[in-house]
């Protein structure tokens, strides 16, 4: 079976770089894989990807070494065995708050005797090997999203099931969630004090912690912090900066003679 790249840098003690995908299209998917993200994530649960726009993407994706991510819009059994079926090598479910529901996640993405998967990788099967079913198990990421004051409560019920692998950071739920502003990096001290207390809970239950990053900066001070997958940015918002600095740059520039500006 192929390998999950995501587990073997862990293994070897260093932090994946993942980018989100929020754009429903292939080729904004292969464009941003062939620029060298250890992952990429599409985002099932807000944006505007649905499951029919996720194919492609991760058919695009499967032309790099690049580990393809989903995140799932709830913990249904459906999406996330819909989601592997079709190759996702990891899942990120959001609003984990206690350690059933991390259990009912455990057991939606493991086969039996770990889990009830229902046997279907239709898609996952082709990108991951013939021997997938031998070897899913072991090779797929599951990651719990820890965003809410009930998880804080639960953190290491949460972080002690057997079979989760990472808990993932969502900082502007969990700034709601302790009546903070919804802000990705600069986020007020009862937040930063619930993410170091996480990411340190999450080592000593030898899971990996992972966090949603708005800037390059926000992100290396987190893989600082024991961070070992950390999403930076989006496509859509990398679009967005990207046309906002080359529009200021030309309005910033001397106008054409005969013209008044760009």
């Amino acid at each position: 079976m192929r390998e999950n790249r995501l587990r073997t840098l862990w293994k070897s003690g260093g932090a994946a770089v993942n980018g989100w995908l929020a754009i429903p299209n292939g080729f904004s998917a292969e464009t941003m894989a062939h620029q060298g993200w250890d992952s990429l994530t599409i985002d099932l649960q807000h944006g505007v990807v649905d499951y029919q726009s996720m194919i492609p993407m991760l058919q695009a994706i499967s032309t790099t070494d690049t580990v393809p991510v989903v995140r799932v819009p709830w913990l249904d059994p459906s999406a996330l065995m819909k989601a592997l079926d079709a190759g996702a090598y990891g899942v990120i479910c959001p609003m984990i708050s206690t350690p059933d529901e991390a259990a009912k996640l455990v057991a939606y993405t493991h086969y039996a005797p770990r889990g009830t998967r229902s046997f279907g990788p239709v898609r996952a099967s082709l990108y991951g090997g013939a021997d997938y079913a031998q070897h899913a198990n072991d090779t797929i990421v599951t990651f719990a999203m820890i965003e809410t004051a009930q998880a804080l409560d639960n953190l290491d019920a949460i972080l002690s099931v057997e079979g989760l692998d990472a808990v993932y950071i969502g900082p502007s739920d969990l700034s709601l969630a302790l009546g903070c502003r919804p802000v990705f990096d600069d986020v007020d001290p009862p937040v930063a004090q619930a993410i170091d207390h996480i990411v340190e809970r999450a080592k000593a239950h030898g899971l990996v912690a992972g966090i949603h990053n708005g800037t390059a900066e926000g992100a290396l001070a987190r893989v600082a912090k024991g961070f070992q997958f950390v999403t930076v940015s989006s496509d859509a918002r990398l679009i967005a900066a990207g046309s906002q600095q080359l529009l200021s740059q030309m309005r910033a520039a001397p106008a054409a003679p005969g013209s008044t500006s760009y």
